[in-house]
């Protein structure tokens, strides 16, 4: 659906970039972050591609496939590009990502003139006019802060039955490969508008999938860092012990670019003590990296034919490569699901009451209750496809000393960390795990909500802190999938240069055609 908000803030972008249609424009299709440096140090200023950028999503987004991907344009982006330029032309660039163009998940704040939303009606008026720590790195690098993409609303905690992609301020977001397939969540609008090359790059965030899905369902490269690398603070949340942005983009070398500029200690955020001790260039190993005689453990969850050719396919790659390859039994982990979910409980509505309790005066909704009665009063607007009855049941649970609490985080944490990835990985002798990101998208179902049952890698790294870097894996009849490079805490260099020598071997992403519709034949996506 079609919110006025959103209407009116699409019409008056949509008419400040008509008269870039009919200007000759850089050609930023696919363009990866190298080659826009590269265009620029050839004299191609920042404005012309912060232009380009914005012709197409007012091209595409709105009109064309409608992929309703991007909830605002900045109205501040030109500024920004003009400032990158005169710094280029004084030779003074800041950074590695200076002029370049980045989208913002829509729960992250920014200090440009445009409201933080997380999707939600009740968060309309949320113009913090603050920098999330990381989108100050970001600028600290000399990024172009493009606009606002759309998300899952609330990042997909309000409801069970929720629709990935869907917001009340935002609409349904399409997937680029078939129009009536979900991009997943809850980063959906930063994974189909980085798929349509609106931007160089986008930062989504994760509690349990949130990059990991939308990446591997639109055919990206995502990184799911580890807990305590990139600050959370400014950011809606859900859970302290889970929250995290991460970086996503068309390629390993792009992604690694920006979680480059992302790491920094954060004096607001307890986790980040460490962090500026690991900042640096996650890009430096990449060209020389190599595969030959690294172990890898394999995990095979039950999938479809077309995802298990897929993997074996990538298996197969990464074997040419050098790779010994580890046959792992997947960790004994009952419980952990309700384990985890008692956590998020518990975690979103003390985080979400502190994080609400900042906000601006114009934000009435001052507390988790309070969004549970906005969501009741405006049940037409914000409930026409699901409830909230996830909100409800957060409401009730008793704070971060209820014993129950402390021990279904001490269960999940072991069940997904020492018992779970460290286990597998001690028993294979092995230094990375894969196993397939996620199954191809399902259709977009308003009346069931989101009905996927394939195979995911995301909850054991999710809920230990540990990071998921998903690459392409090619297609399943159309559909984008992606294979998981999971490791311990802080393997990010190792997971980036074992994913970037699979992708440069395999060469297995391929550009969206915006189909209305995705043969994908008899039965669902995944377990058959």
């Amino acid at each position: 659906m079609r919110s006025f908000f959103y209407a009116t803030l699409f019409a008056a972008s949509a008419n400040a970039a008509a008269p870039l249609l009919a200007q000759a424009t850089p050609k930023v299709e696919e363009a990866s972050i190298d080659q826009l440096r590269a265009m620029m140090a050839r004299g191609t200023s920042s404005v012309a591609i912060t232009r380009a950028y914005l012709a197409r999503i007012a091209a595409m987004d709105r009109t064309g496939p409608t992929l309703r991907s991007v909830i605002a344009v900045n109205p501040d982006a030109i500024a920004q590009a003009q400032a990158a330029d005169a710094r280029r032309k004084a030779g003074k660039p800041v950074g590695p990502l200076d002029g370049i163009p980045i989208l913002i998940k829509d729960n992250i704040e920014t200090l440009d003139p445009v409201a933080t939303t997380a999707g939600s009606l009740a968060l309309k008026d949320n113009v913090t006019r603050r920098d999330a720590p990381v989108v100050a790195e970001l600028r600290r690098a000399g990024a172009v802060i493009l606009g606002k993409t759309n998300l899952s609303e609330w990042a997909n905690i309000r409801s069970n039955n929720s629709i990935s992609g869907w917001s009340a301020i935002g609409g349904q977001v399409r997937n680029p490969y078939a129009l009536d397939r979900t991009p997943c969540g809850s980063s959906s609008g930063s994974g189909a508008a980085i798929a349509a090359s609106f931007a160089a790059a986008a930062l989504g965030t994760e509690t349990d999938g949130s990059v990991v899905c939308p990446s591997s369902i639109n055919g990206l490269v995502g990184l799911k860092p580890t807990i305590g690398l990139v600050s959370r603070t400014h950011i809606v949340p859900i859970s302290h012990s889970q929250d995290t942005p991460g970086p996503m983009a068309r390629s390993v070398m792009d992604t690694a670019i920006l979680f480059s500029a992302m790491i920094a200690s954060d004096p607001a955020d307890p986790a980040t003590k460490d962090a500026s001790a690991r900042r640096g260039d996650y890009t430096r190993t990449l060209a020389a990296a190599s595969l030959k005689g690294v172990r890898i453990a394999v995990l095979r969850p039950r999938m479809g034919d077309g995802l298990r050719a897929s993997f074996e396919a990538a298996l197969d790659v990464l074997k040419a490569q050098g790779a010994v390859l580890v046959e792992a039994d997947a960790p004994k982990s009952d419980g952990l699901g309700e384990a985890e979910f008692a956590v998020l409980l518990s975690e979103l509505k003390g985080d979400l009451n502190t994080y609400l309790a900042t906000t601006p005066p114009a934000v009435k909704t001052r507390t988790l209750a309070d969004v549970i009665a906005f969501n009741e009063a405006n049940k037409a607007a914000e409930m026409p496809f699901f409830g909230q009855e996830t909100f409800i049941a957060a409401e009730k649970t008793r704070g971060l000393d209820d014993a129950e609490y402390l021990g279904a985080r001490a269960k999940s944490k072991r069940l997904a960390g020492v018992e779970g990835i460290d286990a597998v990985l001690a028993k294979a002798d092995a230094a990375i795990l894969v196993a397939p990101s996620y199954g191809p998208g399902w259709l977009i179902e308003p009346v069931y909500g989101d009905q996927y049952q394939g195979p995911s890698s995301s909850e054991l790294p999710a809920v230990s802190g540990y990071p998921n870097l998903t690459v392409p894996m090619g297609l399943v009849k159309g559909l984008p999938v992606g294979l998981s490079f999971i490791g311990t805490a802080y393997t990010e260099q190792k997971l980036l240069e074992a994913g970037y020598v699979y992708e440069q071997a395999s060469r297995k992403r391929v550009p969206p055609r915006y189909l209305p519709t995705a043969d994908v034949g008899p039965g669902m996506d995944g377990v058959r």
